[in-house]
């Protein structure tokens, strides 16, 4: 394990504060005992549990590329450029989750069809990826709108979301099948009118009072804009190289009322080992004063056929937020040690680093440093509105020493920069039939330095999404 001097101070510092928390409020500590509860001897019956519930999204965004970016769309034969991309679509969810069946086991299953209408259908604003927006590649075609193969918008669709049989001992569940999964490495990501679900087996086990075991074998994930499964790649490298399996495990502790733990281990078969560390504390009252210390780290080496050659990376970042009442102020710093990108999984969140924004800022040899401030309106009488503004910057890309082969582009980076702000109003019905719908506008912009994959890019973003209960 190779950490900085840097990191190594990062370590310390938050070492010395989850210290200094568990000395001040040692009676809060909760030693690890056998759960009397069991989950399985509430269970009410199969059609008893029973529900039926679901949610649907309008999701709007609007991009323009800026410093000579284009995207590319296709008309009447021909190839044509544009600086600018719209995509709107409408995203619904139905889902059917039964009860446990009643016994020693307990049975159960969960069902969910997902829907999509795509509101803007014409080819040129649809535009496909022609290199330099954040989170595609050029050629990608557009990750937002299904669109056939020259760029045609799919106007409707549907595919099964979930769906998947679990079984339960005690508080031990097995589930099997098409399923939501959240863990450091293997996470749904919903920031698309769709998430993402995965397609395998997974064991959650709550048998001890603050230490919760996971293991999980995934070999095929439901992208957010596709109707069919594929296979895992990663985010960043070649396309081409794909894992047949994803097996993950860990472990959650809170060994303290304010700090939790968690440890996980992950093979992308052929990709990639990967390991994570992540804490979060909080120390004192946040009405006067509030810390709140978040350490994620990640090291990751290259696996078997080393389909995306040789990766030896240590990833983390560290973060400080001050809390007083309706304020929150931020600093957070990152960190890459390694020639190639902190990489992840493709159609996961599987990047828990504090500077994952629109940018993940996670270079080889990047460091970046972020400064947010937020404000919840409660404290002056309007619940459910709150604001954030941010600013991220980073610098010291250096990808000169790279030596493998699955990351195009590394080598022309040499001392590349770039930075990013954004503001952002998030409004939650609280009451009435509309009681938790949530509206959310973000404004983005992104520049970057000339081979900074990124690009530089502007973006608006308008997310109405309303929860529903059927059943």
């Amino acid at each position: 394990m190779k950490l900085s001097s840097t990191a190594i101070l990062a370590l310390a510092i938050s070492s010395i504060t989850a210290t200094a928390y568990a000395e001040t409020q040692s009676q809060a500590f909760t030693p690890v005992t056998v759960n009397e509860k069991s989950a399985q001897a509430e269970a009410t019956g199969f059609l008893e549990g029973q529900s039926i519930s679901g949610s649907t999204r309008n999701w709007y965004a609007n991009e323009q590329l800026k410093r000579g970016g284009k995207f590319a769309y296709r008309k009447n034969g021909q190839s044509n450029e544009t600086d600018r991309r719209i995509n709107w679509v409408q995203g619904t969810i139905i889902k059917y989750n039964s009860g446990f069946t009643e016994g020693t086991v307990g049975f159960s299953t969960e069902v969910a069809a997902y829907n999509a209408i795509a509101l803007e259908r014409d080819r040129e604003n649809l535009a496909a990826n022609n290199g330099g927006a954040p989170g595609t590649r050029p050629g990608a075609g557009n990750n937002r709108t299904l669109t056939r193969e020259g760029g045609d918008a799919v106007g409707q669709w549907s595919k099964l979301g979930l769906a998947n049989v679990k079984a339960r001992i005690s508080n031990t569940t097995l589930t099997a099948g098409r399923m939501n999964f959240s863990s450091p490495q293997v996470d749904v990501i919903g920031n698309r009118p769709l998430p993402s679900s995965f397609e395998g087996i997974a064991i959650h086990s709550e048998e001890l009072n603050n230490l919760a075991f996971d293991v999980a074998t995934f070999d095929r994930v439901s992208p957010r804009t596709e109707e069919s499964l594929s296979k895992f790649r990663s985010e960043y490298g070649d396309i081409n190289a794909e894992a047949d399996h994803v097996n993950t495990a860990g472990i959650s502790y809170q060994p303290f009322a304010s700090l939790t733990t968690s440890l996980w281990g992950t093979q992308a078969e052929d990709l990639w080992n990967q390991y994570y560390f992540g804490a979060t504390h909080v120390l004192g009252d946040s009405s006067i004063l509030s810390l709140t210390t978040g350490l994620n780290y990640y090291k990751t080496v290259d696996e078997g056929k080393k389909l995306l050659g040789d990766i030896d990376n240590d990833t983390y970042s560290l973060s400080f937020g001050l809390t007083h009442l309706a304020h929150t102020l931020t600093f957070s710093y990152q960190e890459v040690n390694g020639n190639e990108y902190f990489d992840y999984l493709h159609e996961t969140n599987g990047i828990y680093l504090a500077n994952s924004l629109l940018s993940d800022f996670n270079g080889p040899n990047e460091k970046s440093f972020q400064v947010s401030y937020g404000i919840n309106m409660a404290e002056y009488g309007v619940p459910g509105l709150k604001f954030n503004i941010y600013q991220a910057r980073g610098w010291g890309i250096d990808g000169t020493h790279y030596k493998g082969g699955g990351y195009d582009g590394v080598q022309a980076m040499d001392g590349e920069h770039h930075y990013e702000y954004g503001v952002g109003a998030t409004y939650a019905v609280q009451s009435g039939p509309l009681k938790a719908t949530t509206i959310r506008g973000t404004y983005t912009a992104h520049r970057a330095s000339e081979n900074q994959a990124d690009g530089s890019i502007n973006e608006f973003r308008l997310v109405t999404t309303i929860p529903f209960n059927i059943l």
